[in-house]
């Protein structure tokens, strides 16, 4: 990749207005899950092996060449699975010693039994959480984790998180066809175990590119060849938004 910068925009975000984009993973697209949806593309490395992808020192500089003035919240997230980063903690640190923001970090959740990334995430502002099925089977099809995924003790881990955070918690699902009423069912009970703060529902709006795009995590069209994906009724989607809010009484909001 040339001119790499671990930080990027400020971005519109459907959830968050401008941010400012932290990538602490690299150009080189690093994750847990190679998702049927994901915008960097092929995900190159695929791992759950924490390491120190690029130095809290140089996150820091791009920081202070950058446009954070704009800003409306500063976002971790970027070139693949934040949490993956083994000095997330320091970058959290870093940031917000030089900019008063809202700091987010957006995580695939596979982490989250670490103690070590928990304590990590402690230092966030708000803590978003990717939860696109309510099954194993679900989460393979649709996440395709790099490893043998077991359900229960992903869901326990992120329960155990949210029992402990005293941020905001917010959960984010991607659809790619429609639930049936059982699946519907089990991720409302989910939601009222969890009590997040806000849930965030979407569909695929972009192709995924065929092969690795930085473009992919400013939100804007890849120059790579790519696929359509077949793009859910919205209507299915706003209709599910409402059963849930009417059930939890937990804000919803569905991408545009």
């Amino acid at each position: 990749m040339v001119n790499f910068s671990s930080v990027y925009g400020p971005v519109k975000s459907w959830r968050y207005g401008r941010s400012l984009g932290i990538d602490p993973i690299g150009a080189i697209s690093t994750c847990s899950f190679t998702c049927a949806y994901c915008q960097l593309g092929d995900i190159q490395y695929r791992t759950r092996q924490r390491y120190e992808f690029i130095t809290t020192e140089t996150i820091a500089a791009d920081l202070q060449q950058s446009d954070f003035a704009s800003a409306d919240v500063v976002t971790i997230s970027g070139s693949g699975e934040p949490t993956l980063a083994l000095n997330l903690g320091n970058i959290a640190i870093a940031v917000k010693n030089l900019i008063a923001k809202p700091l987010i970090v957006l995580t695939n959740g596979t982490l989250l039994g670490d103690a070590s990334v928990r304590s990590d995430l402690q230092l966030f502002d708000e803590v978003s959480v990717k939860l696109d099925g309510v099954s194993a089977q679900q989460i393979e099809r649709i996440n395709h984790p790099n490893f043998s995924f077991d359900w229960q003790e992903f869901w326990q881990g992120i329960l155990y998180f949210r029992q402990n955070y005293a941020g905001l918690l917010s959960v984010q699902t991607m659809f790619l066809s429609s639930w049936t009423r059982e699946e519907k069912k089990t991720y409302t009970d989910l939601m009222v175990a969890l009590r997040p703060n806000h849930i965030y529902l979407n569909v695929p709006t972009r192709p995924k590119p065929i092969e690795r795009s930085l473009q992919g995590r400013e939100n804007s069209k890849s120059d790579c060849p790519s696929h359509q994906l077949h793009c859910l009724d919205r209507d299915w989607l706003k209709n599910f938004a409402q059963e849930i809010e009417d059930r939890t009484e937990i804000a919803v909001n569905i991408g545009g």
